[in-house]
């Protein structure tokens, strides 16, 4: 009986963010564009979790995402490794189109090893909801694999060092679009931007790659009262999810 409370207390809880947002919608499964690669545009939603280390795909030049995971948790690169309890690679399905791309690993996902499993992860996982996919079905990473001490912004030489872990894993990927989530992903991929407001919600290129910068789930967190930016965000991933069904 507990647990029967306790799962309608989380759909109430669900329900009552997809009405904050206006994600005034009903799930179906409508049929997937496919993709010129021959790779699917939407992954299967019986699809097992699969983490970094365990993807079988590999970049032109041989790597896989394991190898690429091994490097990371093993990686010493940077002064942030002395103070992690364990690197976090990334996780997520590697056929997804989508990927998203955050800051990096806060306290919950350095004891775990797993990106956005904190309270900001929770709020990213009901953004993805919203857009009608479980989170397993994407890509999540980060540009610093290793939590900057409090929590800070990494620096430049941090990010530097880890940057060819993520070039690596975006070419194994070969994502159909990257969503930046706050200010300091943006950067990484879009250098010179004076403010989130100037490029938030609107699709630029990286490398050929669209990219749709939006705010980090922790701002959203930050400014909770605000329903307005929950809905801006939400206003961002309707224009995602419309690039990928081709519309």
């Amino acid at each position: 009986m507990a647990k029967k409370s306790e799962a309608l207390a989380a759909l109430k809880e669900r329900l009552r963010f997809f009405d904050e947002i206006g994600a005034d919608f009903v799930f179906k499964a409508g049929p997937a564009k496919p993709r010129s690669d021959g790779r699917p545009a939407t992954p299967v939603k019986s699809s097992p979790p699969v983490i970094a280390g365990n993807a079988p795909t590999k970049t032109p030049a041989g790597r896989g995402l394991e190898e690429i995971a091994a490097e990371i948790r093993a990686c010493k690169k940077c002064g942030l490794a002395a103070g992690r309890t364990q690197a976090v690679p990334g996780e997520g399905n590697p056929l997804s189109p989508l990927l998203f791309v955050g800051e990096g690993p806060g306290h919950e996902e350095d004891v775990q090893g797993r990106p956005f499993v904190g309270r900001a992860g929770q709020l990213l996982t009901k953004i993805i909801a919203a857009m009608g996919h479980d989170r397993s079905e994407v890509f999540i990473a980060n540009i610093v694999k290793c939590r900057p001490p409090e929590n800070r912004v990494p620096h430049r030489d941090e990010a530097e060092a880890c940057a060819p872990f993520l070039f690596e894993q975006i070419a194994v990927l070969k994502p159909r679009v990257i969503v930046t989530l706050g200010k300091t992903a943006a950067d990484f991929f879009l250098p010179n931007v004076k403010a989130m407001s100037s490029i938030r919600g609107l699709f630029q290129e990286w490398r050929g790659l669209p990219i749709m910068p939006t705010f980090h789930p922790s701002y959203l967190i930050r400014n909770e009262g605000n329903k307005e930016i929950r809905k801006m965000v939400w206003d961002d991933m309707r224009k995602v999810m419309a690039f990928l069904a081709g519309d």
